[in-house]
C-alpha cells in the first residue's frame, strides 16, 4: 500500500490491540476498514470467545460475540497478525 500519511501520529500498521483496530478503522478516511482482504480473507480465532471465523475485511466482528478484530494491509498474510480490540470494545457508529 506504500506509505501511510496517518502513520506519523504514533499509531500505525504495526500497532497492537485497540490501537491497531482504531488505526485501520480510520486509515485513509475509513476506506481500508471494509476493503476485502486478499485471497478471500484470513481464518481467525476470536480472541474474546474462541470462535473460529473468516475475516473477510480488514476490520471485522466475531459472528458469535461481536468481538472486534483488525489486521493491517501490510501484515494481512498471516493470521498471527490479527489484533483484538478487547472485550466490550464498540466500533464508532
Amino acid at each position: 500500500m506504500g506509505e501511510c500519511g496517518s502513520c506519523s501520529t504514533g499509531a500505525g500498521p504495526f500497532s497492537e490491540g485497540a490501537e491497531l483496530v482504531e488505526f485501520v478503522y480510520n486509515a485513509h478516511g475509513g476506506a481500508i476498514k471494509n476493503a476485502p482482504i486478499p485471497d478471500g480473507g484470513l481464518e481467525a480465532k476470536c480472541q474474546g470467545c474462541g470462535e473460529t471465523f473468516i475475516m473477510k475485511t480488514f476490520v471485522a466482528k466475531c459472528p458469535k460475540c461481536g468481538g472486534v478484530h483488525a489486521v493491517s494491509p501490510p501484515r494481512c498474510d498471516d493470521p498471527a497478525n490479527i489484533q483484538f480490540a478487547g472485550k466490550g470494545y464498540k466500533l464508532p457508529e
